[in-house]
């Protein structure tokens, strides 16, 4: 059974940074690509940035160039690092593997402003 536990959102102004983290527990954190998704308001939950084990990663056209994601297998933590923030970032952050584990965990939420 893997947890996965996020944590760095918060209110921003368009244009801001923040740092997400997500803490995993599991053996196979280190093995498994991983990504972060994420939930606008009334719409499904997209998959916005990846990167696996050799740490090669991709990104949506919504973020690329903006959003950083890393790991650090030996802490079995997951980084996004998101810049240039706009309004339409706003949403929920989750992290998982992919594909998903069963259960996700309660996420981190970002707001920007404008």
């Amino acid at each position: 059974q893997v947890q996965l536990v996020e944590s760095g959102g918060g209110l921003v102004q368009a244009g801001g940074s923040l740092r997400l983290s997500c803490a995993a527990s599991g053996s196979t954190f280190g093995v498994r690509p991983m990504g972060w998704y994420r939930a606008a308001p009334g719409k499904q939950r997209d998959l916005v940035a990846t990167i696996v084990s050799g740490g090669r990663t991709s990104y949506s056209d919504s973020v690329k160039g903006r959003f950083t994601i890393s790991r650090d297998n030996a802490k079995n933590t997951l980084y996004l690092q998101m810049n240039s923030l706009k309004p339409e970032d706003t949403a929920r952050y989750y992290c998982n593997a992919i594909p998903p584990y069963k259960d996700w965990g309660q996420g981190t939420q970002v707001t920007v402003s404008s």
